[in-house]
Order: structure tokens, then C-alpha cells, then sequence
């Protein structure tokens, strides 16, 4: 120990990234690192301290104050040019980024395949390339499956980055080091026990999904954060059932908004669509991933933060609403992309 893995309760977007960089800003051990599992296919928006968004593919956004180490394990999927055109953007320290040899490596033909195979209108996949790179990793070179698998190891533009990242996380542990693992997606999108088949990922979205792919020991994690949020959201088209549908025009109304709450994904810019907060997902999500935290974003949906308002007191209520249906506390508040509460400081 010590090792946190943050991941998503609902279908996605519910602000891991930002609860990632707050891990990281409050950790106070020597070394801090954080571990990007999966690949490109989702997006994570978070803000550095001088409030400048970034909206990441690739590298993880608990790393846009550029001061912590980077891993790529050997259950990551990387588009090579997505990735080094963040670093670029960053201008992140070469020299903190590290990528395991057996690190997953996206290439054109395996895009053009999820295209092609109709997975982008049947499923409203993005299209990025993971899932048919984990196919083409587990056909194994099958005569008669017409993708190959490509790692890192025989990627020339990342030969600089390449490492044992088990062994090196291994050594940072040992020396005293925090880990901080991001997850991608949500639990309602997992493979395996999201509930929503074929209408999901390619991956398990779980703790234990993240931690095996990152190369580390559960026996190492002192921390799992659940992220969850007021409005749950899934991309546009036909991307599976969203309990409660509604709009963000009614959300707006509700609340008075003076701003566009539209939300777009990150990838394919499609406006996202929008339901209301429904218990039974983030149930099974925490029966999955026995979360030692749980943090409520996107509030300032629901009501103002304003201690004594009319809004407030709303807020107190859904927070209390959400409590009793999903039968665990809340920890932190989010009422902002850019940070996070304590709940007993608002709501008590």
C-alpha cells in the first residue's frame, strides 16, 4: 500500500478525472503516480491550477498540474498519435512517462474494423479502436481473424517511455509511494456485469478489473472511490437504456439556469443524453466495487451551494434522497468541474 483506484458508478462522465487530480493534490507521500487503464475511447476533463481545461484521451487528468509520474501498464490501449499530441499540449516532463512493453498499441486498420463492423451506429461505440484491439489480442494471431495485435515494445515514437511498469510501481510502493488509478467509463457500461450487454464497453469498468489491468496486487489498495453524479448520462444514439430519460432543457428549468448545461462527449462531440438520477445502477455498482468513498458530482444541477438558500436546503434534500435509495453516505460534494467538499460541510 497505498494504492487508490477511482472509478465510475453510472454510464461514464461523472467526473473521475477531477477526483483524480484532488487525490493527487492532497496526497502528501513522497512519490505520486497515477495509472491510465484503457484507452482513448472515453474522455476526462479536468483543470490545472491556473484554471486552464484539459480535455484528455490519452494521458490520465490527474496529471495536468504536471507533477506526478505517468504509467501506462500492460492492460493500456494507446493511440500513439492521440498521446503525443497531448503530450505536446501539456508539455508534459518526457522523463515522468512511463510504458510498459506490453502496453497495447491502436492502429488505423483496427479503427477502420469497429467502422466497418457497424459498432459505432449499433452501439454508439466511439470508434477509437480499443475493442478491436483487445479482440486482435485475444485471437492470438487466429488464421482467421483479420487483425494483428501491435505493443509497445515495436513502437518505435514510444521506445523513450518503455519500462517494467510492475517492477517500477513495485520499487515506488516499496519506497513509500501513492498510486492513483483511473478508471475509464462507467459500471452500467462493463462487460461483464453491467447489466446493459451488448449495449456496453469492451472492458470491465470495476476496481478489480482497473487494478488487474494496471499489473498491481489488490493487497495494495487502501482506497476505492465510487464517482457518481446528479443526472447520469450516456452518449447519443443508441446506446443502451437511460432510466428516467429527460432533457437538459428540463433540467435547466428546474434549477432556473442562466447557462447551457448541454453536455457533449469528449470523443465524437454528440450531445449527450441526459436521465435522472436512478438507484439501481449505482446499487449494483457498489455491491461490485465495496467503495471505501463515494463522491456525488454535478449538484449545481440540483440547487446552489450557498449555505441557507432555498437552493441549498434542495441540495441537502437530494443529497438525503440519494443516501436512502442507494443505502450508503456520500462523502464529497461536487458542485463544479474544478473541485470537490466534504458533504458534512453543506449538508451535515
Amino acid at each position: 500500500m497505498p494504492v487508490s483506484v477511482v472509478v465510475g458508478g453510472q454510464f461514464g462522465s461523472e467526473g473521475k478525472g477531477k477526483v483524480s487530480l484532488e487525490f493527487v493534490r492532497m496526497a502528501t507521500e513522497p512519490r505520486i503516480a497515477v495509472v491510465r487503464v484503457g484507452g482513448p475511447n472515453s474522455g476526462h476533463t479536468a483543470y490545472d491550477r491556473s484554471g486552464r481545461k484539459f480535455a484528455l484521451r490519452q494521458l490520465p487528468a490527474g496529471a495536468v498540474d504536471r507533477n506526478v509520474d505517468i504509467v501506462f501498464p500492460a492492460g493500456s490501449y494507446i493511440d500513439v498519435d492521440v498521446l503525443l499530441r497531448e503530450i505536446e499540449e501539456l508539455d508534459y516532463p518526457r522523463d515522468r512517462i512511463f510504458i510498459s512493453s506490453y502496453a497495447n498499441i491502436i492502429t488505423p486498420e483496427q479503427k477502420a474494423w469497429e467502422v466497418e463492423a457497424g459498432l459505432v451506429s449499433g452501439i454508439g461505440s466511439t470508434g477509437s479502436g480499443v475493442g478491436a484491439a483487445i479482440m486482435a489480442q485475444v485471437a492470438r494471431e487466429a488464421s482467421n481473424f483479420p487483425l494483428h495485435r501491435h505493443d509497445a515494445a515495436h513502437c518505435a515514437p514510444l521506445e523513450p517511455f518503455l519500462h517494467n511498469t510492475t517492477a517500477l510501481m513495485r520499487d515506488w510502493l516499496d519506497a513509500g509511494a501513492r498510486i492513483i488509478v483511473e478508471g475509464t467509463q462507467g459500471f452500467g457500461l462493463s462487460l461483464y456485469d453491467g447489466g446493459h450487454w451488448p449495449k456496453a464497453t469492451s472492458r470491465a469498468t470495476t476496481a478489480a478489473a482497473a487494478l488487474a489491468e494496471t499489473g498491481l496486487s489488490p493487497v495494495d489498495v487502501d482506497n476505492v472511490t465510487l464517482v457518481i453524479r446528479s443526472y447520469p448520462i450516456r452518449v447519443a444514439g443508441d446506446s443502451g437504456p437511460l432510466p428516467g430519460e429527460t432533457s437538459w432543457e428540463a433540467i435547466s428549468e428546474s434549477i432556473n439556469a442562466q447557462t447551457d448545461l448541454r453536455e457533449f462527449t469528449t470523443v465524437t462531440k454528440k450531445l449527450r443524453r441526459v436521465g435522472r438520477f436512478d438507484a439501481s445502477v449505482v446499487q449494483a455498482a457498489i455491491a461490485c466495487n465495496n467503495p471505501t468513498m463515494i463522491v456525488l458530482n454535478h449538484l449545481d444541477y440540483v440547487g446552489s451551494r450557498r449555505i441557507g438558500s432555498e437552493e441549498c436546503a434542495k441540495v441537502a434534500d437530494f443529497v438525503a434522497e440519494v443516501e436512502h435509495t442507494i443505502g450508503r453516505r456520500i462523502d464529497h460534494l461536487g458542485f463544479s468541474p474544478m473541485s470537490m467538499e466534504f458533504r458534512s460541510a453543506l449538508v451535515g
